[in-house]
């Protein structure tokens, strides 16, 4: 089974993407701050993927996935962001820090099924 973190500090949204992540038949694990997130790469290793929020606190997403891939070595596990930072250089700017795909909030459940289907 496929294991995916999801790293958002907003419960709805925890709530929101791991019922659609469910659909796919997915190990889903939840984490509220990028360093939760951490300890549990640490703790448990690499995912098959990393949906995270941008904006959290105490630890930006970007700063998160700067560690994974830099400190940890997780050079392919694949990251998707998503956040409800909509400017094209902040999407250019995610993608240049190790990830992989970007999704704006508020987006389409087929959105994230799919982008999420691309990258497994």
């Amino acid at each position: 089974m496929k294991k995916i973190l999801v790293v958002d500090d907003s419960k709805s949204q925890q709530k929101l993407v791991n019922g659609l992540l469910q659909t796919m038949g997915v190990e889903v694990t939840l984490r509220d701050n990028g360093e939760s997130a951490l300890q549990w790469l640490e703790e448990n290793g690499q995912p098959d993927l990393i949906l995270m929020d941008i904006v959290m606190p105490d630890m930006s997403g970007l700063d998160v996935c700067r560690h994974i891939r830099k400190a940890m070595n997780y050079k392919i596990v694949p990251i998707i962001f998503v956040s409800t930072k909509d400017e094209d250089f902040d999407k250019f700017w995610a993608l240049r820090q190790g990830g992989n795909a970007y999704l704006t909030k508020p987006y389409s459940p087929t959105d994230l099924i799919n982008t999420v289907k691309s990258y497994l």
